[in-house]
């Protein structure tokens, strides 16, 4: 049962770490249309995120909430990629971050659609129109960007350099995933590898962009092992619930 729980854990934190991150746009985005977007799909996340926290909660039967397990539990315990903890820079960054992880998000959904878990199966189905829109949104201002301006172009070739070496993480499954994946629960996060590579080759040639060569990696996020830039969103995000414990809206 440690596995189901990790897995479901594992795709929580993923949407509310990134989520958070999207959130820290709010009011400061390029132009109006474009901070209510980031605003927007940081909300989507955020309630994707508490469908999947939930269901953990139950899995783990100790009469704790979503809000417990986003609120109260440290770094070491947060199983996200490295790649959505990663801070969000320029709006080219935050962009380029966004599709390289809904490009995999995407096709991870529409394969979750077949768990054997039929919680996590009607998750993942209302969850999977709002990611639809996310990568549609994102993919079309890599383009944008991209095939923009020689500065705008500048900018989302430094967020590759600098986001690249996270993406592979994504595809590196880890141990609770591969048990996962032998009980028909979850997705064998390598086999999304090829789809993802093809969606990013696509974008990235309607955006004049070159696809980086393989890379080393960087990893452990999946392990609770993070980059010092975890422990500073979590001080922001859990400081009210954990100076005053029990509150609520």
């Amino acid at each position: 049962m440690n596995y189901k729980l990790n897995y479901i854990l594992h795709l929580a934190d993923n949407a509310l770490i990134l989520g958070h991150r999207l959130s820290e746009w709010c009011g400061h985005g390029p132009v109006l249309e474009q901070d209510m977007a980031l605003t927007n799909i940081a909300l989507d996340l955020v309630g994707q995120s508490r469908s999947l926290y939930q269901l953990a909660a139950s899995i783990q039967d100790e009469g704790k909430t979503e809000d417990d397990l986003a609120y109260f539990r440290d770094v070491i315990d947060f199983k996200n990629v490295l790649l959505v903890e990663q801070e969000n820079g320029d709006f080219a960054q935050t962009i380029l971050r966004q599709f390289l992880f809904d490009a995999y998000n995407f096709h991870l959904y529409q394969k979750l659609l077949k768990s054997s878990d039929k919680q996590l199966s009607a998750i993942a189905e209302k969850s999977l129109k709002e990611i639809t829109y996310h990568l549609r949104w994102s993919s079309e201002w890599v383009i944008r960007l991209g095939d923009g301006t020689e500065e705008s172009n500048r900018r989302i070739n430094e967020a590759i350099e600098a986001l690249w070496p996270y993406a592979g993480e994504l595809f590196i499954p880890a141990t609770y995933e591969l048990e996962a994946v032998k009980e028909g629960l979850g997705v064998d996060s390598a086999s999304l590898k090829e789809l993802w590579s093809t969606e990013i080759k696509n974008v990235f040639d309607e955006a004049n962009l070159e696809v980086p060569e393989e890379s080393w990696v960087q990893k452990g996020g999946k392990n609770g092992i993070h980059t010092e830039k975890l422990g500073f969103l979590l001080a922001e995000m859990q400081f009210l619930q954990r100076a005053y414990p029990g509150q609520e809206w």
